[in-house]
């Protein structure tokens, strides 16, 4: 069922509600496109299925499209994806013109100037503005850490992003003073709404969790993530390990493969592998986590939620587990610290330091006071600040500055 935005009334109150509304009536049937690579998998796509309809029922006219790309152009933005959270890079010849190819051909198609404001969305589809013919304002939102690119790759894409009139980025730190283009802040946010975050009852949760075989007898830690290098699906393990010498628990990793991602299946297996004895007696198990609400009764049976990674743009899974009150050990990179305040609404660790890491969970797991006091605060920093509405707000504004 979609949505209206009178529907989060209850949880955000009246006056935010009356203020999106208000802001709306300035912008009545423009015309928005949002321009990504997937419509299945990752945080990109979930915030698009849920804005794009909501800004349609409060009098915009927004669309979501995608780039249409073969395997090679996948694996190459994929390799480009990488290099911008810093990782190595040897960007061949063939690379940069297969990826300008892909755009060039997908933008004789689409018609874009038939729109009032274009926003495209992460790496794959940024040269686009170079072949739609420009003639509305333009605005790239960059969903990833780019807190040190590869130089490379910076070079290479910067000459199509001075092209746009204003930059999104998750965070502060991701800010480039070598960017001379307009650049602003908005967070990623959640649908409180959506069948991924809504509330469950405990019967709902045990019904999923039973169908997924999943056994009850001891505490689960969860890590609900793309199989991606940056998310460190091999260090959750090796912490894990650490966790289990002190306490008697089980490790499930929720994980899915999004359509623009190959590396998933290859991480899977390797992470499979290594194991293999754990998932042998059911102390390590992987659900994939292609039904929302599935994941929504995994993260409120889990008793601690995990996010390792060691880049990340912002991690919407942490903002999801903190709704539901759940205790969260994250990585201090990228985004997550915008979420997280170490001690109070979670606990930040240095990613690559597995035994503090294993500390945290230790501590939440062996005190449920804790855990569950640290849950309550998070659930209401989320309310206060990572919700779809105040998400729309801000879009409403940038909007509205950049069409007035």
């Amino acid at each position: 069922m979609l949505r209206s935005i009178g529907d989060y009334i209850d949880i955000v109150g009246a006056e935010t509600i009356s203020k999106i509304y208000k802001k709306a009536n300035k912008l009545y049937g423009k015309r928005i496109a949002n321009v990504n690579a997937t419509f299945l998998g990752g945080g990109v796509a979930e915030i698009l299925g849920r804005m794009v309809p909501l800004m349609n029922e409060i009098g915009l006219d927004a669309e979501w499209r995608t780039i249409h790309g073969s395997p090679a152009f996948f694996d190459i933005t994929k390799n480009f994806h990488n290099a911008m959270q810093g990782g190595a890079i040897e960007i061949t010849d063939h690379m940069r013109s297969h990826y300008m190819n892909i755009n060039e051909e997908y933008a004789k198609f689409t018609h874009m100037n038939v729109y009032d404001c274009i926003i495209v969305h992460d790496p794959q589809p940024l040269p686009l503005i170079k072949f739609c013919g420009k003639q509305q304002p333009w605005i790239w939102r960059c969903h990833i850490d780019i807190t040190n690119p590869n130089p490379e790759l910076w070079d290479f894409l910067k000459r199509f992003m001075i092209q746009y009139d204003t930059i999104i980025v998750s965070s502060e730190k991701y800010k480039k003073s070598d960017l001379p283009v307009s650049q602003r802040v908005i967070p990623p946010a959640i649908d409180p709404l959506s069948l991924k975050n809504q509330e469950l009852s405990e019967d709902e949760i045990m019904k999923y969790i039973r169908e997924s075989d999943i056994p009850t007898d001891k505490p689960i830690i969860t890590q609900v993530s793309r199989m991606d290098s940056w998310k460190d699906p091999e260090g959750v393990l090796e912490v894990f390990k650490l966790v289990k010498e002190k306490v008697d628990c089980r490790l499930l990793y929720c994980y899915n493969l999004a359509t623009d991602d190959p590396e998933g299946i290859k991480i899977y297996d390797k992470v499979y592998t290594k194991a293999k004895k754990f998932a042998e007696n059911r102390d390590v198990l992987f659900v994939v986590g292609n039904n929302e609400l599935l994941v929504n009764a995994i993260q409120r049976f889990s008793t601690v939620i995990i996010q390792k990674s060691t880049r990340e743009g912002f991690g919407l899974v942490i903002a999801e587990a903190m709704w539901k009150g759940k205790p969260v050990v994250a990585g201090n990179v990228g985004g997550i610290p915008s979420q997280i305040k170490d001690g109070k609404t979670g606990f930040l660790v240095d990613p690559h330091d597995y035994k503090a890491c294993a500390d945290r969970i230790v501590r939440f797991l062996q005190d449920q006071k804790l855990a569950q006091e640290m849950g309550r605060r998070a659930k209401e920093f989320v309310r206060e600040r990572f919700l779809t509405t105040r998400l729309i707000s801000d879009y409403l504004d940038l909007l509205y500055d950049v069409l007035k």
